[in-house]
């Protein structure tokens, strides 16, 4: 699986790790932290116990499997604006304008024709390129645009596409509609048709994306 190193500004390190894991698979136990970093959970307790006082981290009461409750750990509105943002507020205001003359098809056109000018410039390339190693530069883009994305090969003819973070999620959550323009651009640079099998904006931890190189069938001349 393709992994994105996200640096975290003022944090580094084993809190900035702590950090990125929780925002993928939010919400996890200290016991969950440490068996993934190789660590004890009191490794982790006490990183936990400080982004708690600094508002980044909260942390609820579970039943998890045989035992009493475990604290079950996942990031504050104020720690999901550590991951990358872009200027949601002036650009939602800017898109209202939009909308109201030109509808909401006006609002998407933007932003296609933006995901659109980065497939153009990128398909000459990935084309060459084998599908698994397309979707993983596709990843790539979009952790460059701010979506902490990350790539997985299921089959030799088969990928997932996660994105962990949202770099417009005040705008999607204004415009849901602009989200079809990044399943375009997905599907535009892979060549295929994309699955969406969660979605943030539904409550997922992460956007997933399922796609299936086409594939053609020889016919047979005998």
């Amino acid at each position: 699986m393709g992994s994105s190193s996200v640096p975290l500004a003022g944090f580094k390190g084993l809190r900035n790790d702590l950090l990125v894991a929780l925002r993928k698979d939010q919400p996890l136990t200290a016991k969950e932290l440490g068996a993934r970093f190789g660590l004890t959970a009191n490794a982790f307790r006490r990183h936990l116990k400080e982004l708690g006082i600094a508002g980044l981290v909260r942390f609820r009461r579970e039943v998890r499997g045989v035992g009493g409750p475990e604290y079950a750990y996942s990031l504050t509105e104020l720690g999901e604006q550590l991951f990358p943002r872009s200027y949601a507020s002036p650009l939602a205001d800017a898109l209202e304008v939009v909308r109201a003359e030109q509808g909401i098809e006006g609002v998407v056109r933007i932003f296609r024709r933006r995901w659109g000018a980065l497939a153009d410039a990128a398909k000459p390339v990935l084309a060459t390129m084998p599908f698994a190693e397309r979707a993983r530069a596709v990843a790539a883009m979009l952790t460059d645009n701010g979506y902490m994305a990350e790539s997985e090969s299921t089959s030799p003819h088969s990928v997932l596409i996660r994105a962990h973070s949202c770099a417009l999620r005040e705008i999607a959550q204004q415009f849901p509609e602009v989200c079809s323009a990044e399943v375009a651009f997905i599907e535009d640079v892979l060549g295929t048709v994309v699955e969406r099998r969660s979605h943030m904006m539904h409550g997922c931890t992460s956007c997933e994306y399922a796609a299936h190189e086409a594939t053609h069938a020889v016919k047979s001349t005998a």
